[in-house]
């Protein structure tokens, strides 16, 4: 193992090295909490790839490969599809903002009173995600060194909350860069087909397997349609997702770039699925599907290659988590602290101190971090706490974003209205039915939607000149459009 060891420590100090590196580059709240809103296509394609490509969608993924077989791809695809969506028809708009969350877009359409509120829903979604993601080190650290679960969550949490404190959106663009490339080699390269000859090929695997494997619709109807509306439609308003958008240097970036990384995400479902139905041939009675990854990579394969996929593993884990820490804390200084105090426009006006600000927002990533650390300690079940964190998102905040988006009848009152009542019926729906239920989120998002429209049309519409504002920003001549990023050379 100590080769495997080797590759795992240097891949590590990579990422510490590459936070110090980026806290150079990072003099402005642009530069740390965007990256400057200049990342080129490959860049941007790299790293949007790698945030949505989580401990989930790597391990998680193979887990529902070796439980229902080739259809296991769904989760992951819709994942894509939502990733796709997002590109196609709302990146450049958002692109165009010139905004850092979500709520601060809401501000802009709405009028500037709807900020608080989605900001605290928006908040308690990320921190969960960076917590669910954060637990996941203790499954890797425990293959690589049988190490204590606490311990295993403090290093991997460590390290992440360490170079994203010190250098925002650089480092976490540079660290998802590598570790965009490390899955890539890791996952696709080496352990899709190395588990496939190991299982003897597909036609062993199809005359070893029940014919339900390969059944595209195999997981169920209803699994998929869950699926479509909690991660596809997620994908749209995710503030870590939004986050990765507003670093792209044109809109043509953020459409393009995130086409290619949403068509990455399909091939990267379809791989997870085919490694866990080969795990299935190979394994045919593990307690856990979740633990056929970790199996597959301990037993079968070689030396040095088992580094490179378990660094994969831990890749896919970290930039998850990284992308969800610094949207956790963009949004707990800017929507709910600075709001709270009075310290920020509507708009979203960021020139004022950039250097106070820039401290401001680690401190922020600091605290966030050192709290999602100490709750993926004590919390036992993940899938829950992640259940709760998208119901909440899908049915507060899906209806009020792309309503502003498409529908200009829609108001303040009625995206409040959509929020609340979304938000509180989801809780009150999960309670009675049960947290993993998919009646709530179903239910949910209905109230959330015949909230919006009612009360949109029974308020007075969106006053002229906040829509002229709006319209304005969207085609990116806004006045207060933020221009601080420094004329440097664009990442590509």
């Amino acid at each position: 193992m100590a080769v495997d060891y080797t590759v795992i420590v240097v891949y590590l100090a990579g990422m510490l090295a590459m936070g110090w590196w980026g806290m150079r580059r990072a003099k402005s709240k642009s530069e740390f909490l965007v990256a400057g809103r200049r990342l080129g296509p490959m860049m941007y394609s790299g790293t949007m790839a790698a945030i949505v490509l989580g401990g989930a969608s790597t391990i998680g993924g193979v887990g529902l490969g070796y439980q229902y077989g080739l259809s296991g791809a769904w989760m992951v695809f819709t994942i894509g599809l939502g990733l796709l969506a997002l590109s196609v028809f709302f990146s450049a708009r958002i692109a165009r903002l010139k905004v850092y969350t979500v709520s601060e877009m809401l501000d802009l359409r709405y009028g500037g009173r709807s900020g608080l509120i989605s900001g605290v829903v928006m908040w308690a979604y990320t921190l969960m995600l960076a917590v669910t993601s954060t637990i996941a080190y203790a499954t890797i650290f425990d293959v690589l060194f049988d190490m204590n679960r606490t311990i295993a969550i403090i290093l991997g949490g460590s390290i992440v909350v360490a170079y994203s404190t010190l250098g925002g959106m650089w480092s976490i663009t540079l660290t998802d860069m590598v570790q965009f490339v490390v899955k890539t080699i890791g996952v696709l390269l080496l352990l899709l087909p190395i588990a496939v000859i190991k299982a003897g090929g597909f036609s062993e695997m199809k005359a070893k397997l029940p014919t339900e494997y390969f059944d595209p619709l195999g997981i169920g109807g209803e699994t998929i349609f869950t699926y479509v509306l909690i991660y596809t439609f997620g994908m749209l308003i995710g503030q870590d997702i939004w986050q990765r958008v507003f670093t792209a240097r044109s809109d043509k970036v953020a459409r393009v770039g995130g086409t290619v990384a949403g068509t990455y995400c399909l091939v990267y479902a379809v791989a997870g699925a085919v490694i866990g139905t080969a795990a299935k041939v190979m394994y045919p009675k593990l307690t856990s599907a979740d633990a056929a990854f970790a199996t597959i990579v301990k037993d079968e394969l070689p030396i040095g290659v088992r580094g490179l996929v378990l660094a994969a593993a831990l890749a896919a884990v970290m930039s998850t988590s990284s992308g969800a820490l610094i949207a956790c804390a963009t949004v707990a200084n800017n929507d709910i602290w600075s709001r709270l105090r009075g310290a920020i426009k509507p708009s979203g006006g960021d020139k004022d101190e950039p250097h106070d600000e820039v401290k401001g927002n680690r401190l922020f990533i600091l605290i966030m971090g050192v709290a999602v650390i100490c709750i993926a300690i004590a919390l036992n079940n993940v899938v829950e706490a992640l259940t709760v964190a998208y119901n909440l998102l899908v049915a507060g905040l899906l209806v009020p974003i792309l309503g502003g988006l498409l529908w200009k009848r829609g108001t303040v009152a009625g995206a409040l209205a959509a929020v609340s009542v979304g938000g509180l019926s989801v809780i009150g729906l999960m309670w009675g039915y049960g947290i993993l239920a998919n009646e709530p989120v179903y239910y949910g998002l209905l109230l959330s939607l015949a909230a919006f429209v009612i009360v949109s049309l029974a308020t007075k519409p969106t006053d002229a000149a906040v829509l002229a504002a709006w319209r304005e920003r969207l085609a990116g001549r806004g006045a207060e459009a933020e221009s601080d990023a420094e004329p440097a050379t664009v990442t590509q």
